[in-house]
């Protein structure tokens, strides 16, 4: 595989996010409703699509938890197929809440609490110190910060392969101070021109707009995007379909939400140009 520039998106890549971002997701629901979903079932909203930014995958999760309380009768599969054929992301999810009886979606309105929900996940996730310099006041309650515990998943070795050989890029659904707290962390320097996080673009991944931008930036002929969920690999796909004078070439790692021989054939079927067990088999895929 032949490529003059490497992006990569950073959670389930670089670091390791199960037990901080995704910890996170399903503590916070817990904290806010008393109820919450299983920590595997996250993986069904991110497979569902659209959930790129893990506040809305919180919002979406709590309009279940709220939904069944009112009477949605489906199962979470069931809930998230259903977001899926509607397109994917939060849009999707509340209109499938929508199919309740109206003074129950307006019961559910009443209770889901976004911003409730994005304070006490910030806490959780940021811990308390970093609450107040990142979100710039008190954080509802203390805590010490699934942040500081993600463990690092690139080696140096890889890391320096990729930074010798290729531009190198970054594309994220962190907000940027999240992401520039990420990429210390792994010693991987990347300049703000040469990164999108959700604090430089709205749309979002699967859009191509931040990978075409990069390969314009690079003045590359092929581009590499690697990244652990499946609107990693399709925002590839729709780059290719986009910018049909380069060539994209959609990575999926193993060490996210996809795992196995399961997560490799839900890649493969997403058009992903190959799969890895993790971002340090990089190097040698693109010898």
């Amino acid at each position: 595989m032949n490529a003059d520039a490497v992006v990569l998106d950073i959670d389930g890549v670089l670091v390791d996010v199960a037990d901080s971002y995704r910890r996170a997701i399903v503590e916070s629901v817990d904290r806010v409703y008393g109820k919450t979903i299983d920590f595997e079932d996250i993986q069904l909203f991110k497979d569902a699509g659209g959930f790129n930014n893990d506040w809305e995958l919180t919002y979406a999760a709590a309009l279940y938890v709220l939904g069944r309380s009112e009477g949605l009768d489906l199962r979470l599969a069931e809930f998230t197929d259903e977001i899926a054929e509607r397109g994917g992301g939060l849009d999707a999810a509340r209109a499938t809440v929508a199919e309740l009886p109206s003074i129950s979606q307006a019961r559910v309105r009443n209770k889901w609490d976004k911003e409730r929900l994005r304070d006490v996940f910030q806490t959780l996730y940021l811990g308390s110190d970093l609450y107040r310099d990142l979100e710039g006041g008190e954080p509802p309650f203390d805590a010490p910060g699934y942040i500081h515990d993600e463990p690092v998943i690139v080696t140096e070795e890889t890391i320096d392969d990729l930074t010798t050989r290729f531009d190198v890029g970054v594309v994220t659904g962190r907000p940027a101070a999240e992401a520039d707290i990420a990429l210390d962390r792994v010693g991987l320097d990347v300049p703000d021109e040469h990164r999108f996080t959700m604090d430089d673009w709205e749309r979002g991944k699967p859009h191509p707009y931040a990978l075409t931008t990069l390969a314009e930036r690079f003045d590359a002929d092929a581009v590499t995007f690697t990244g652990d969920t499946l609107d990693d690999v399709e925002t590839a796909v729709n780059a290719a379909e986009a910018d049909p004078e380069r060539d994209y070439y959609g990575i999926g790692v193993l060490t996210g939400g996809l795992t196995g021989e399961a997560g490799r054939a839900k890649y493969e079927a997403a058009g992903a140009a190959a799969v890895l067990d993790s971002v340090n088999d990089l190097p040698a895929l693109l010898e």
